[in-house]
C-alpha cells in the first residue's frame, strides 16, 4: 500500500499509479476514463476497424490492459476467438484482442488488440 503524507488535509488519498509509463518522447493514447496510458503511436497498425460500438484502432501491442477469456464471435470480416480487453486502472472494457482467425486472409489480427475510440484520448506530442 502507498505511503503518504496526511497533511493538514481531513483524508489521505494513495497517488494513482499505473504498471506501465510510456516514455514522454512517444505520442500515445490513454484511457479517456483514468488516463492511463495505452499505446504508443508507433504501435497503430490501422484506424479502419470497427468496434462494438464504433470506430477502433488496431494496435499491434498495448500497455496496462487486462485479458478476458477467449471466445468465438462472429465479426463483420467472419469467425475470430477474441478476449474482451479492459483498462486495468479503471476496469473499462476497451476493446478486444484477437486470439485466433479462422480465415486465411485475417491470420494477420492474431495477436493484435481493438481499442474503441470512445475510450482513448491522445496524450504527448500531439500539437
Amino acid at each position: 500500500m502507498p505511503s503518504c503524507d496526511p497533511g493538514p488535509g481531513p483524508a489521505c488519498l494513495p497517488t494513482k499509479t499505473f504498471r506501465s509509463y510510456l516514455p514522454r518522447c512517444h505520442r500515445t493514447y490513454s484511457c479517456v476514463h483514468c488516463r492511463a496510458h495505452l499505446a504508443k503511436h508507433d504501435e497503430l497498425i490501422s484506424k479502419s476497424f470497427q468496434g462494438s460500438h464504433g470506430r477502433a484502432y488496431l494496435f499491434n501491442s498495448v500497455v496496462n490492459v487486462g485479458c478476458g477469456p477467449a471466445e468465438q464471435r462472429l465479426l463483420l470480416t467472419g469467425l475470430h476467438s477474441v478476449a474482451d480487453i479492459f483498462c486495468e486502472s479503471c476496469k473499462t472494457t476497451l476493446g478486444w484482442k484477437y486470439e485466433q482467425a479462422f480465415e486465411t486472409s485475417q491470420k494477420y489480427k492474431e495477436g493484435k488488440y481493438i481499442i474503441e475510440m470512445s475510450h482513448m484520448v491522445k496524450d504527448n506530442g500531439w500539437d
